[in-house]
């Protein structure tokens, strides 16, 4: 986590996601991108107000204006010794996201969400589900931001898929950077029940197989995937949940999208992701 992106549109919860991430920075002597993505708006030309020369102005005022905020966030919230760059750039905003990532080589994209109703739009449709669904870097959602040595305890819900070297490697990382268990779930559903003398056998093999440490082999039985995390999550008041997610289907790899919508909208915790291509 040494280079992380924070896009930033300047509200309370793109500013919990900074603190958060200045945190990260900090003790992985790693630098932050800060980024703000003006959309050019889209208008038809009139006599009054030819469309090029309107938006030229208006991206020029929101460009000076971004500046300043960044000048005003930094002087407020940034440590000393932290490497901060901060980038306005135009276009389309998940793209442009992407696009940032990519050509400065970040290995974390971190990002706010306003809880409940953010994380709605979070799954459908909004840019952050873009960014999540179509980013290769791991992406770590926001709603308040924490003192890193909180984090302790991760959930971490599995299907036990044998395809997922890059997924568990990102996970080992995670857990090693917080020095935090890991709580490996198995959640049954009346859909996809496996048997019970199974389970425990099916999981310490599949923790061998990806050399997992200091972790826990948990399982439950519901007929929703979602209340089981949730409850399993808030039982042992564990601080962070790591999911993977599928390039196609947005947050659906392990789950569908309605319950981690569900998951996510129930919990303070940050969540984790990082997306599995085909």
């Amino acid at each position: 986590m040494k280079k992380i992106l924070v896009p930033c549109d300047f509200s309370d919860s793109a500013i919990q996601a900074f603190k958060f991430a200045l945190q990260i920075a900090k003790q992985s002597k790693g630098e932050i991108i800060l980024l703000h993505v003006v959309e050019p708006p889209f208008l038809r030309g009139t006599m009054l107000v030819p469309p090029l020369y309107f938006e030229e102005n208006f991206l020029n005022d929101m460009t000076v204006s971004a500046e300043k905020n960044f000048e005003e966030l930094k002087s407020k919230w940034a440590n000393e010794g932290i490497k901060i760059h901060t980038l306005v750039e135009h276009g389309p905003t998940t793209k442009t996201i992407n696009r940032i990532a990519e050509e400065n080589k970040a290995d974390l994209i971190v990002m706010g969400t306003q809880g409940a109703t953010g994380f709605k739009e979070f799954l459908v449709g909004s840019n952050t589900e873009k960014v999540v669904r179509f980013s290769s870097l791991p992406v770590l959602a926001i709603r308040k931001s924490l003192e890193l040595s909180r984090i302790k305890n991760i959930v971490f819900p599995t299907t036990l898929d044998p395809k997922q070297n890059k997924l568990l490697s990102h996970i080992r990382e995670l857990q090693n950077f917080f020095s935090a268990k890991l709580h490996l779930l198995l959640v049954n559903t009346p859909h996809n029940m496996k048997r019970t003398s199974d389970e425990k056998v099916m999981m310490e093999e599949y923790a061998k197989e990806f050399d997992l440490q200091n972790y826990t082999i948990n399982t439950r039985n519901d007929f929703y995937e979602s209340d089981s995390i949730i409850n399993f999550t808030n039982e042992i008041q564990a601080d962070m949940i790591a999911m993977g997610t599928h390039s196609r289907k947005g947050l659906a790899h392990l789950f569908s999208g309605s319950m981690t919508e569900d998951v996510v909208n129930r919990m303070d915790c940050p969540i984790w992701t990082y997306s599995i291509k085909d």
